[in-house]
């Protein structure tokens, strides 16, 4: 666990640098989500701002079984089939996966 927040930290700090702005968890999740979708200067509507951090959400979770990747649609959205059940766990316990996750996505 302490090694899980020492990893946060030093990838919030490094991103804040690289930024130079705050970094949080969803806008983390929105840049993973924005290097998945790979549109060229789009701009997405607060609906499809959603449907990005969704996108990211199961990519990261991808690799612990939570979701697979299903398919691309003809928009170029990509489309995931849900294996377990985030909601099954407590707020934190989803608040820690989501960190290991991406602290994974992004090694």
């Amino acid at each position: 666990m302490e090694d899980l927040n020492k990893k946060w930290d030093a990838l919030i700090k490094k991103l804040e640098k690289q930024f130079d702005d705050e970094m949080t968890l969803k806008g983390i999740l929105y840049l993973i989500g924005i290097q998945e979708l790979n549109f060229e200067s789009y701009r997405f509507s607060r609906e499809e701002k959603l449907d990005v951090l969704h996108v990211a959400t199961c990519k990261v979770l991808c690799s612990f079984g939570y979701y697979k990747f299903d398919s691309i649609d003809e928009d170029g959205w990509p489309h995931f089939t849900e294996l377990k059940a985030v909601k099954n766990l407590t707020e934190n316990q989803q608040g820690l996966l989501m960190q290991e996750a991406i602290l994974k996505y992004l090694a």
